[in-house]
């Protein structure tokens, strides 16, 4: 079999477009958008006792909401073109959700410094043409969104991202499924990326309207894993519980954000599969390589949504080098694993981060500077999701790949902040 076509997994569009959003998003972030109220007034680093306990009590609008998004399925693999057991391209899909998500009270100090955001999770369902090869999966996910700016008082442009794992597929079988070879596992990371406007239909009634893309792949934790990429239509409906109108009269006393160096420590680790090349192919190694390695980041936070620095970074990548001699097609074949030295790299890379209530999202580009040649010469590429534990320790999701296409491995860790003076308002 050529799996030429299967170490291809993000497609640059749908990369480009996440990274920019999160650089766009990070670059207005020094200061809180669009605060009605002036941040450095002479009380701004006093917070009222009382006004503080009556948002603690009911500081959170609770919200379930329901969405259809009909996508376009991106072409990027034969299979998905026409070489299937329809003989037909498989353009389309569609998926229905139901989330549940908090949001801080309009006009409380968290609202108006992180412009609405809100957090919950979702579940949800996706059907496509060719159930019997790709199946109907389903998807539980961690999601979050904001406003990005307002456009009238009954209208404003918003982000949300999804982040979770689907599962329910019919992956790839050399004797059962033989010509899917876009997705290789029953259970797929599933990433998502809105664009929409928000209609206030009622105090209680959201309208949302807008654009959503999606990935499906593995993360090279098996093979094949080209992934699947569709771009959609957003429709749905929020309702929200227990909105309160009082806190829009209320004072904003948000406190000046002291600008400072923190310092984020990263270990981490994941397993993953290899595709090695042979001549102008590339075979797959039956073998399972371990992933280990470290970030340690020096960041300079700007202001409560935007934080930049650059990062050391080392890895161990058991599969990088890894090598065959007289490969055979529909034989046994032997792999070979190089010396230690040709499986080490430590690179450095820049960092920005868009940081918002329990979730940061951040975006790296690098360079291994010492390095054993081969698979470790590499630019790569970081996308990262913080989930916070603790004020000063947060677990770490990531992805690494080479010239932003080329699918490297999941980072799988944890992390801890030091030297953190972030006041953290919405525990408040």
């Amino acid at each position: 079999m050529d799996y030429k076509h299967d170490i291809i997994s993000i497609p640059k569009s749908i990369l480009l477009a996440g990274i920019i959003l999160y650089a766009c998003l990070g670059a207005f972030a020094g200061k809180p958008n669009h605060v009605p109220f002036p941040i450095n007034t002479p009380d701004s680093t006093v917070i009222s006792s009382d006004v503080d306990s009556i948002a603690f009590s009911r500081r959170f609008i609770h919200r379930i909401g329901v969405e259809m998004r009909p996508s376009y399925i991106f072409p990027t693999h034969p299979f998905l073109q026409a070489e299937n057991e329809d003989l037909s391209p498989i353009r389309y899909s569609h998926s229905s959700h139901i989330k549940y998500s908090f949001q801080f009270q309009p006009g409380c100090n968290a609202e108006r410094i992180y412009g609405g955001s809100y957090q919950g999770i979702g579940l949800a369902h996706f059907y496509f043409r060719r159930q019997k090869e790709l199946g109907s999966p389903i998807a539980l996910y961690l999601f979050q969104g904001a406003r990005i700016t307002p456009l009238t008082s009954w209208l404003s442009l918003n982000y949300e991202w999804n982040f979770g794992l689907s599962f329910g597929w019919k992956p790839y079988n050399f004797e059962t499924n033989s010509y899917n070879r876009v997705i290789g596992s029953k259970l797929n990371a599933y990433i998502n990326t809105n664009f929409y406007l928000n209609w206030i239909l009622s105090p209680r009634l959201n309208l949302n309207t807008g654009i959503a893309l999606t990935h499906f792949s593995n993360g090279n934790t098996n093979y094949p894993n080209a992934g699947l990429n569709t771009i959609g239509i957003q429709l749905g409906l929020t309702y929200n519980f227990n909105k309160k109108q009082d806190f829009l009269s209320r004072p904003a006393f948000i406190p000046a954000f002291p600008r400072h160096i923190s310092y984020d420590l990263v270990l981490f680790g994941s397993w993953r599969k290899k595709g090695i090349s042979w001549g102008e192919t590339q075979v797959a190694s039956p073998d399972t390589y371990m992933v280990m390695g470290f970030n340690f980041a020096p960041m300079y936070n700007f202001g409560y949504k935007f934080r930049m620095g650059i990062s050391l970074d080392g890895v161990y990548d058991g599969s990088a080098n890894v090598y065959t001699e007289d490969y055979i097609y529909g034989t046994t074949q032997e792999f070979f694993t190089p010396s230690l030295h040709k499986q080490l790299a430590l690179g450095i890379s820049g960092r920005c981060e868009y940081v918002m209530p329990y979730f940061t999202v951040g975006v790296g580009m690098g360079v291994n500077l010492l390095h054993g040649g081969g698979d470790l010469k590499a630019f790569y590429q970081i996308l990262a999701l913080k989930t916070e534990i603790t004020r000063n320790t947060f677990i770490h999701i990531g992805y690494n790949l080479k010239n932003f296409e080329t699918p490297n491995f999941l980072m799988l860790g944890i992390g801890i902040r030091f030297h953190n003076k972030y006041p953290s308002c919405y525990r408040r």
